[in-house]
């Protein structure tokens, strides 16, 4: 594939189109007038810095991987081993042609956030970027992932709105106790019933004090906050004893 003239490139780049990340094959641009810049370039260069600058003997697992920009720059750390993941194949066309294109050695596949358990195994590095306000149940997601599939770190990010600060709140409330709730920075999720800057799979949108708690709560432990909307967390500890869905319990259990 890297023998193609910049005219074939550019042909099959209008084929699989549009695009949504912004990548450059061979001087061929694949979304030139994205409305958020050189994106995801612009973001993340943002935090970069971030992960070590070689991942060799390192595996990764890229969830909701869109065109591949990520599992591609994880591979150029040299990477042993990246599987990206997405639930639609135009997505995965164009990052599998990408890949080619760029001589990178990537692994995609169509998988739903909610079946990883399948893959049967565990990743060094989990990325998770830009999937969680997409999501009907975002909850359920990053305890699967913390379940089945992320062994040491993930890199997460989610658009966030709201309030950005994020106070600590006490553990526990007397029932009758509600001012809390009222707080701005108070853990929130924003649901959209129909749809947020056009587009309908918007669901849930956290502000930053709730994107911490969730990550907390599902057993991440926040390790790097490099980019307001981006953190680096390892895997720890579940604070509560309940599986990724609540189990059921028979009347009087």
């Amino acid at each position: 594939m890297n023998t193609l003239s910049t005219d074939e490139i550019r042909r099959k780049v209008d084929a699989l189109g549009p695009w949504f990340h912004n990548l450059d094959l061979h001087g061929v641009r694949t979304a030139p007038s994205h409305f958020l810049g050189d994106y995801p370039s612009v973001k993340w260069r943002s935090f970069a810095g971030a992960l070590p600058q070689s991942l060799a003997g390192k595996t990764v697992l890229d969830i909701g991987c869109n065109a591949g920009f990520y599992s591609m720059e994880m591979k150029r750390r040299g990477a042993e081993r990246v599987l990206g993941l997405d639930s639609r194949d135009e997505y995965l066309a164009q990052a599998r042609f990408a890949a080619e294109v760029s001589g990178l050695d990537v692994e995609f596949r169509n998988l739903s956030v909610y079946d990883v358990g399948k893959l049967g195994e565990k990743f060094d590095l989990v990325i998770f970027m830009g999937v969680l306000y997409h999501l009907r149940h975002p909850l359920l997601a990053l305890d699967l992932i913390h379940e089945h599939v992320a062994r040491d770190q993930m890199l997460f990010q989610s658009m966030q709105r709201g309030s950005d600060r994020a106070p600590e709140f006490a553990n526990d409330y007397d029932f009758w106790t509600t001012d809390q709730f009222a707080a701005e920075e108070y853990p929130k999720l924003h649901f959209v019933e129909h749809r947020y800057a056009g587009d309908p799979t918007n669901w849930w949108i956290p502000n930053r004090g709730c994107t911490e708690a969730m990550l907390r709560s599902s057993g991440f432990v926040i390790a790097a906050h490099p980019e307001p909307e981006v953190y680096l967390c390892r895997r720890g500890e579940r604070m509560q004893a309940d599986g990724a869905v609540y189990p059921g319990r028979r009347s009087g259990a």
